[in-house]
């Protein structure tokens, strides 16, 4: 009976959690074009250092390094998390770069993309099971994407880009197990990059290309704030992934995208052609079909374990 309960709480836990990381990824866009003084890499360098120079802050007054160091001791949780940072870090490029250079909506749909990417790699990885709903909602989406690429003369790389590389790194943290916590976690995965951020900078420094004091205290500070804008929402998303099936944690993701694409179309002003429209109601239409289905089979669940549960006979 204490099962239940503790369930449910992890539940709701994971829904906050990833309502919050996803609300905070969707608001982006508006962040990065404050940096927009600094190069894609630029950034991304500064956005390593400085949450790893934050997490181990925030380890230690956790008191939680013991944990950071079981995991550099573990080689299989270690390689997971390795390769989730090698992945996060080629996400971070290329979304920098596509905010900073007004292609915000390739940004978005790759977001739109990657939740249905992320029930795929379910079936395919976790060995999950879709059903026909959402078999359709991926078959949907993949029209779209041609949609997409026929209007604009070429795939959208982008933003197949941006939806592959979260798609993996989700699914790499889901197999670096849920007993590394959060912090760790991302620990562990900056302290991996931090060596081609430091040479990144470098090589930058040698070229004349960095900008940390490009306009005196408020640049500096803008590149350091982005230690805490990375570490919120990814130790949001961590948590999220350590207490929801991949099924739900994808569905969530369009929270993001949806923002993306309100700041795109109604603030940016980037232009959306005929075949862009058909191509996101599209995927749209998909997302809803899914989502709905999924509500549908948690209602049957519910009720099937209700049925399933033996009453009580009265003592005596």
């Amino acid at each position: 009976m204490s099962q239940q309960p503790a369930h449910a709480r992890a539940s709701r836990a994971g829904l906050i959690f990833g309502v919050t990381c996803y609300t905070v990824w969707g608001l982006f866009p508006l962040y990065v074009v404050q940096l927009e003084f600094a190069s894609a890499l630029e950034i991304v360098a500064h956005r390593i250092l400085w949450s790893l120079l934050l997490c181990l802050g925030l380890l230690a007054v956790t008191r939680r390094l013991p944990e950071f160091v079981a995991v550099l001791r573990a080689p299989r949780q270690f390689g997971a998390l390795a390769l989730a940072a090698a992945l996060i870090a080629c996400n971070w490029l290329v979304y920098v770069y596509a905010a900073t250079s007004g292609q915000i909506l390739q940004a978005s749909l790759g977001y739109f993309i990657n939740p249905l990417l992320t029930v795929m790699l379910g079936v395919l990885v976790l060995r999950e099971r879709l059903r026909p709903a959402q078999w359709l909602g991926v078959g949907i989406a993949l029209v779209a994407i041609v949609v997409i690429a026929v209007g604009q003369g070429g795939p959208p790389w982008l933003a197949l880009a941006l939806a592959v590389s979260f798609g993996f790194y989700g699914l790499s943290k889901k197999q670096a197990g849920r007993s590394i916590a959060p912090i760790p976690s991302l620990t562990v995965e900056t302290l991996v990059l931090a060596p081609l951020a430091l040479l990144a900078l470098a090589w930058l420094g040698s070229r004349g290309q960095t900008h940390f004091t490009v306009h005196g205290t408020r640049s500096a500070l803008w590149l350091m704030s982005t230690g805490v804008a990375t570490t919120l929402p990814l130790i949001t998303f961590a948590a999220a992934a350590r207490r929801l099936p991949l099924r739900t944690l994808g569905l969530l993701q369009y929270i993001g995208p949806s923002l993306q694409f309100v700041i795109a179309v109604v603030i940016a002003h980037e232009p959306m052609s005929p075949s862009r429209w058909i191509g996101f109601a599209m995927i749209w239409a998909a997302l809803l079909l899914v989502s709905i289905d999924a509500l549908h089979a948690q209602h049957r669940r519910r009720r099937q374990a209700a049925a399933n549960t033996p009453e009580l006979e009265p003592l005596g």
